[in-house]
């Protein structure tokens, strides 16, 4: 069995292993990252090997951490991630580079259509019928999208929407609420087999689904972080936000994740404060009195347009995993507009938690 993990920020981490009687054999860990003294890559060899095959993450890293010296030096990986790498190759978790990666990138598109085309592309990959996809999106209109689980009172404020022309959607997946005004803003979903990330936590697999782009700001001379559990920040301030939600495949098989992403090119500070009703708590949470001062537009950090932006987040993912052109076919647009008509734009959906 074959496991890899690669760090978000770090190195590459890669496992090969056998499993004899439940138990973990002919361990052997190697990748690019760094290590001293030389001989400790033998310790963590044989941390593992006898291991239960059923040993969770928590617990080989603790077999890994017991055998190591305190004189060890681990540089660019962790103990528990080469415990990730291990539960990776016990799972046959896929890679990024064992797909023929999809582009959708189209024009300008409603609202309730986003939130549709998300629910009908994953559904499409978690059935096979699609191949992993990258989708960036361009907004026809501003909007405000809250998560599935927000109270739509508690997030939006309607005069204040109201007052902008601001439509309100309800997405599938969890988190917070997104502020979005279409040349302001820089959204993007990813929809993968969930083989890609099995082995890995929930919190774990946000980070390493959006690794290439932290690639891909650092090209732009932005240092980024993930910051946990679904920002990605920088230095001066927070850029960008993520989301989850997985879907079930076809008669409870293996089925697709749904990650996607609102950056900040830029904001309007005042109007945002107009329309979203933040809470101290979440303030607090950020680490920051000021609602204005919770987002450092991309803008400002790259001085580059928003289309530049996009491509060199695109040309970064193409470099690192190939992307072709595609597009959303026929049916799934047929599908998309239905949910739009009978979820997406009916109040039932949008208010299910007033």
């Amino acid at each position: 069995m074959h496991g890899e993990y690669k760090v978000p920020g770090g190195k590459l981490v890669v496992v090969d292993l056998c499993v004899e009687d439940g138990r973990l054999k002919n361990v052997r860990v190697a990748g690019d990252f760094f290590l001293e003294p030389d001989e400790a890559i033998l310790l963590i060899d044989d941390a593992l090997e006898g291991a239960p095959a059923d040993t969770d993450t928590a617990g080989l890293t603790a077999r890994i951490n017991a055998a190591l010296p305190p004189s060890a030096v681990l540089f660019g990986f962790t103990s528990e991630s080469v415990a990730v790498a291990v539960r990776r190759a016990l799972a046959q978790a896929t890679e990024w580079g064992d797909y023929d990666w999809q582009l959708i990138h189209e024009g300008p598109q409603p609202p309730a259509l986003h939130m549709a085309l998300d629910e009908v592309v994953t559904a499409e990959v978690a059935a096979g019928r699609r191949p992993p996809t990258l989708r960036v999106w361009e907004w026809d209109s501003p909007a405000v999208v809250i998560g599935s689980f927000q109270s739509l009172r508690n997030e939006v404020s309607p005069e204040g929407a109201a007052r902008h022309g601001i439509t309100v959607v309800r997405r599938i997946s969890g988190g917070g609420a997104m502020f979005v005004e279409p040349q302001s803003t820089i959204t993007y979903s990813l929809a993968v087999p969930e083989a890609l990330v099995s082995g890995l936590s929930f919190a774990d697999s946000y980070a390493y689904l959006d690794d290439w782009v932290l690639a891909a700001l650092g090209d732009m001379g932005i240092k980024a972080w993930y910051q946990p559990l679904n920002d990605i920040a920088t230095e001066v301030g927070k850029v960008a936000g993520a989301a989850q939600k997985r879907v079930v495949g076809p008669g409870g098989g293996p089925g697709a994740v749904l990650h996607h992403v609102t950056m900040s090119y830029d904001i309007d500070a005042d109007k945002m404060l107009d329309v979203l009703r933040i809470g101290k708590e979440k303030l607090s949470d950020k680490g920051t009195r000021s609602a204005g001062k919770r987002v450092d537009p991309l803008r400002r950090q790259t001085g580059l347009p928003r289309e530049a932006v996009i491509e060199k987040m695109i040309d970064s993912f193409r470099s690192r995993y190939g992307l072709t052109r595609g597009e959303v076919t026929e049916g799934e647009m047929a599908r998309a507009r239905e949910l739009v008509r009978t979820k997406f734009e009916d109040a039932a959906w949008t208010a299910r938690i007033p």
